[in-house]
C-alpha cells in the first residue's frame, strides 16, 4: 500500500501544506471580522498565535503552539493553530501526529472554515502512506480511518465545489476526487473489503480513466471477491499493462497466470495468444465488453466430459467448424492423449529422425477408403530426437504448470519399423494432439505409438537357387 501510494506528490503537497489562495489558512484581523458581529478572539490571541505563525524553527513552533493552547484552550483560533501543528509535525518527518491535528481540524466541523477542513483532511489522505504502520495492533484502525476520512473528503470537495463564488477548478475537483477515491480503495483493500475497493476505484476511474495503478488495484479487488469476478479483473489488469503501470512486465505475466489458473487450458502455451488479444483490445475500452469471455476450467471440463467430444471425430468437427466453439474445444483436448485413433495414410513425408503420416479419420470405414485428402498429420519418430527435443505434454500438464508443477511428458520410444507403412495402408495409433492448421484443416499429434500389429511384417531376403557343379 506504501508504494501504490507513493506517486502522489507528498513531498510537494502544494495541495496541503501550501494553502490555496481560495481556502482561508491563517486568522484575519479583528477588524475584517465585521462591525456588527464583532471580534472572535481577543488581540493578546491573534498576537501570540501571530508570534507562534512567525517562528522559523519547527521544534521551537510547536513548544509555542503548546503554550497557546495551554493558554487559550477554547480559542476560535484552534482551526488555525491546528494547520500550524499538523504542518510542523510534516517538517519533523513525525507524520502520525501530523495527521492526529490534520483529524482534530477537521473533528471541529462547523466550528473551522470548509476549506480549512478540505485542506486539513487531504492532508491526511496523502500523508497517511508515510504514518500507517501495517505492524501495529491497531492497523485496522488505522485503515477504517483513512477510508472514512477519503470518503468524507470527497463529500466535502463536493459541498465546496457548489458553493457560491467557488475557485475550486473543474481540473482541481476532479484530480482531488481521483486521489480521495484512490485512497479509499486502497484502505478498503487491505482491509478486505474488497466490494467496497471495486467502487471505490471505480469511482476514481470514472474521474482519471487513464490511471494505470487505480486500474491495477481495481484489477486486484475483483479478483479477490467471493466469488471473483475473474473477468472484469482480467481486463482491468490488462488496462493497467497497456495504460505503463510501474513493473508492467510483471503485471502481465501476473496476469497470464491468473487466466492460466482460472482456465486451466489442454495446453499452457495457449493462453499467450489469449493474453495478447486481450492486452489488444483492452487499450481501445476502458470497460469490459459484455461480449469479450474466457472459459472458465469447469467450462473446459464440461466440454471435456461431453460424450460427444469423447471420441477425435466429434473434436475434428468442432475445430472445423470455426469460431469460439472450435476456440474452446482446442482449449479443452490440446495436450489431450487418445489412446487409439484410425485411419488412411494418404502420404507419407521422411525425415532423418521422424516421419509425417498424413492421415484421414472418419465416422466409417467407407469415408476412410474414399478419401484423397488428409485431415491429421501423425508425426512418428523413427530414430531418437536429437538432444533437448520435448515431448507433448499430457492434458494434466497444464494444471500442473498453473500450481508451480513440473509437467510429466511422456517418454519417445523410436519406432523404426513404421516406415513399412505406405500410401492407403491403414494406421492405428494413440498420440497427443499438439496443435492444429484451421485451413485447411490439419489435426498435428506427437508421442504417437503406432499399433505393432499393423506395421507390415518385413519381407524376408529372396533365397537363392542351389548352385549345382558341372
Amino acid at each position: 500500500m506504501r508504494n501504490s501510494l507513493n506517486r502522489i506528490a507528498i513531498a510537494v503537497a502544494v495541495f496541503c501544506i501550501v494553502p490555496v489562495a481560495a481556502w482561508p489558512a491563517s486568522p484575519r484581523p479583528q477588524a475584517a471580522q465585521g462591525a456588527q458581529k464583532g471580534p472572535s478572539y481577543t488581540m493578546p490571541e491573534y498576537n501570540q498565535f501571530t508570534n507562534c505563525q512567525q517562528e522559523k524553527d519547527p521544534t521551537s513552533k510547536v513548544k509555542c503552539l503548546d503554550g497557546f493552547v495551554s493558554q487559550f484552550p477554547n480559542s476560535t483560533l484552534m482551526q488555525y493553530v491546528d494547520l500550524l501543528y499538523y504542518q510542523t509535525y510534516y517538517q519533523l518527518k513525525q507524520y502520525a501526529k501530523a495527521i492526529d491535528y490534520a483529524d482534530k481540524l477537521v473533528a471541529l466541523g462547523d466550528k473551522a472554515e470548509l476549506g480549512s477542513r478540505i485542506s486539513a483532511i487531504e492532508f491526511r489522505v496523502q500523508v497517511f502512506p508515510y504514518a500507517y504502520n501495517s505492524k501495529s495492533p491497531d492497523y485496522q484502525d488505522q485503515l477504517t480511518k483513512q477510508r472514512d476520512g477519503a470518503l468524507q473528503a470527497v463529500k466535502l470537495l463536493q459541498q465546496y465545489k457548489a458553493a457560491p463564488n467557488s475557485k475550486l477548478s473543474d481540473a482541481d475537483f476532479k484530480k482531488y476526487t481521483a486521489v480521495d477515491y484512490t485512497a479509499a480503495g486502497n484502505a478498503d483493500l487491505q482491509l478486505k473489503d474488497n466490494a467496497d475497493a471495486v467502487q471505490a476505484f471505480k469511482s476514481a476511474l470514472q474521474t482519471d480513466p487513464n490511471d494505470a495503478l487505480t486500474e491495477y488495484h481495481l484489477g486486484l479487488a475483483y479478483l479477490a471477491l467471493t466469488p471473483a469476478q475473474s473477468l472484469d479483473g482480467f481486463w482491468a489488469l490488462a488496462r493497467a499493462v497497456d495504460l505503463k503501470v510501474p513493473d508492467a512486465d510483471k503485471v502481465q505475466d501476473y496476469l497470464r497466470r491468473a487466466i492460466l489458473a482460472y482456465e486451466q487450458p489442454g495446453c499452457t502455451p495457449q493462453v499467450d495468444p489469449q493474453v495478447t488479444s486481450l492486452l489488444q483490445q483492452a487499450a481501445n475500452s476502458p470497460t469490459r465488453p459484455t461480449t469479450w469471455t474466457v472459459p472458465s476450467a469447469d467450462d473446459l471440463n464440461k466440454i471435456r466430459q461431453s460424450s460427444d467430444t469423447s471420441n477425435i471425430i466429434a473434436v475434428i468437427k468442432s475445430l472445423s467448424g470455426g469460431g469460439d466453439a472450435a476456440q474452446q474445444t482446442w482449449l479443452a483436448f490440446c495436450g489431450a492423449e487418445y489412446p487409439e485413433v484410425v485411419g488412411k495414410i494418404i502420404d507419407v513425408n521422411k525425415s532423418d529422425n521422424y516421419a509425417d503420416f498424413m492421415v484421414f479419420t472418419g465416422a466409417t470405414t467407407q469415408e476412410m477408403q474414399a478419401a484423397t485428402t488428409a485431415n491429421m498429420d501423425v508425426k512418428v519418430w523413427t530414430a531418437p530426437p536429437p538432444a533437448g527435443t520435448a515431448p507433448a505434454a499430457p492434458a494434466n500438464g497444464a494444471a500442473a504448470q498453473a500450481n508451480g508443477a513440473a509437467a510429466p511428458a511422456a517418454q519417445i520410444t523410436p519406432q523404426p519399423d513404421a516406415l513399412r507403412l505406405q500410401k492407403d495402408d491403414g494406421i492405428r495409433f494413440s498420440g497427443t494432439l499438439v496443435s492444429y492448421d484451421a485451413s485447411p484443416f490439419l489435426l498435428h499429434w506427437d508421442s504417437v505409438k503406432i499399433d505393432p500389429s499393423i506395421i507390415p511384417q518385413r519381407s524376408a531376403p529372396a533365397k537363392r537357387a542351389p548352385h549345382r557343379e558341372k
